[in-house]
């Protein structure tokens, strides 16, 4: 497949998430609030789609998510800037759908205005953060109008700038992590396994301010606010009666204030006007 253009950071995370693909799904198959998170953000996002409906998705790694929705009966054009991704995904939809139900794109989320499938689509969906990957979400952002069909969904799960859990940390003597958020306007480095790249922290005031003119916001949760990251190992094996507490809390609280903005993600929906 021919190589793609992208700005030097996204060639960085690209590069990173590349070179793990081959482990990427062993990294999180055993963690339960990975399960937990896909569940949640599935949930969220079926909830507002049309049967049949067809779906741009954007950074879409090795296609849990993609192979999920075309399970459900919906199309899938899933993209991504790391070559090692798509091949696996491809690998894996081989197996487990009907390869008419997806197909698959080498694109970065900042250059749409490229993408060869132009759609119009029903929806577009971006999981897990992938969209912190830039410092160019608006440039992201603005590309959705001539991609998505009126009254078409918009979906995405971003870091914000604050995490409750991230935070509480301090009285931990976890300094470094506990306070990543907090001072990172140029970006902070992060890691897969070792594989290292840069991430920017957005609020929801960045979406809903640059979407505000054609969009509607009708979604807003916090992911993660009461159940712990899925990066504090083995807590809902170690605590299942206080894991199953906290679930309640967040099922019951994910869309109030201040929570919705507490998590160590949030999902956001906007629809497009008709």
């Amino acid at each position: 497949m021919s190589s793609i253009t992208t700005i030097p950071h996204e060639q960085q995370a690209g590069s990173a998430f590349s070179k793990q693909a081959a482990i990427f799904d062993k990294i999180y198959a055993d963690n339960t609030i990975v399960h937990y998170k896909r569940k949640r953000v599935r949930e969220h996002f079926i909830s507002l789609l049309k049967p049949g409906s067809k779906i741009l998705e954007l950074n879409s790694g090795t296609g849990e998510d993609a192979i999920y929705f075309a399970q459900q009966g919906h199309r899938v054009h899933a993209t991504d800037i790391a070559e090692g991704m798509q091949q696996k995904l491809r690998q894996k939809a081989d197996t487990f759908i009907d390869q008419r139900k997806i197909s698959t794109e080498l694109c970065s989320f900042t250059q749409l205005d490229n993408l060869k499938q132009r759609g119009p689509y029903d929806a577009i969906f971006s999981n897990f953060g992938g969209l912190n990957c830039t410092d160019q979400l608006g440039v992201v952002l603005a590309s959705f109008d001539r991609l998505l069909k009126p009254g078409g969904v918009v979906t995405m799960v971003i870091i914000p700038k604050f995490c409750l859990w991230e935070s509480l940390l301090i009285f931990k003597g976890k300094f470094k992590t506990a306070t990543r958020r907090w001072f990172a306007g140029k970006g902070r480095t992060a890691h897969i396994d070792g594989k290292y790249f840069t991430c920017w922290y957005y609020n929801p005031s960045y979406l809903t301010k640059r979407l505000k003119n054609n969009y509607e916001l009708v979604g807003l949760e916090g992911l993660c606010t009461f159940v712990p990251p899925s990066y504090i190992e083995g807590f809902a094996e170690k605590y299942p009666a206080s894991f199953r507490m906290l679930q309640s809390l967040e099922n019951r609280f994910k869309s109030s204030f201040p929570f919705k903005y507490w998590g160590d993600y949030f999902i956001i929906s906007f629809r497009k006007n008709a």
